[in-house]
């Protein structure tokens, strides 16, 4: 059955053992933004033996490009991405440390292999409900690649962001299970 979770980053193996797809997650603590451009320099720096804008060990990537804040806002709009523009960088990620994702939609089968090898999470964002992820979001700020303007890397503070876990560090898939229950 599911059930409701706090996390607090960065995360441990211990925290994510706990999870099972399903489960209602509110995440507090510091999140970073990334979506494919941020993703492939990353991964390029990764391959070049350089080190990474952020610390990534026990991190959580928010696959977002959230909208300009309003005034007196940290941020605009801050809805999901579709993940799978991520996925044949996310391994990578994985290896150097990286613990949770969040974005929208079905992984792939490499991705969920590497969550299981390295104990990762991939947590499922409500689409369409963006204006209720910003309100978790308390701070932003840019902290690597301003060109990309949206899709800049972003130190997020967060308190309570809801999410579900879609895939847990064991390989089960809430996309896979949601299908089976309702094809019966």
């Amino acid at each position: 059955m599911a059930k409701e979770i706090h996390l607090q980053t960065p995360l441990k193996d211990e925290d994510l053992e706990k999870l099972n797809i399903g489960d209602k997650v509110l995440i507090t603590g510091t999140v970073y933004t990334a979506r494919d451009a941020a993703h492939k320099r990353l991964v390029d720096l990764i391959e070049a033996g350089k080190e990474l804008p952020f610390d990534i060990k026990g991190q959580i990537i928010y696959f977002v490009g959230p909208a300009p804040a309003r005034p007196g806002m940290p941020i605009g709009s801050a809805g999901p991405t579709t993940s799978y523009r991520m996925d044949s960088y996310s391994p990578i990620l994985l290896d150097e440390g990286l613990k949770g994702m969040i974005g929208k939609g079905p992984r792939s089968k490499e991705v969920i292999n590497s969550m299981i090898k390295n104990k990762g999470v991939y947590f499922a964002a409500i689409g369409g409900a963006a204006v209720v992820m910003a309100q978790s979001i308390k701070a932003a700020k840019v902290i690597a690649y301003e060109d990309l303007g949206t899709e800049a890397i972003r130190e997020l503070k967060v308190e309570n962001l809801p999410c579900i876990v879609a895939n847990d560090v064991y390989g089960n898939d809430l996309f896979d299970e949601g299908v089976k229950k309702y094809r019966k």
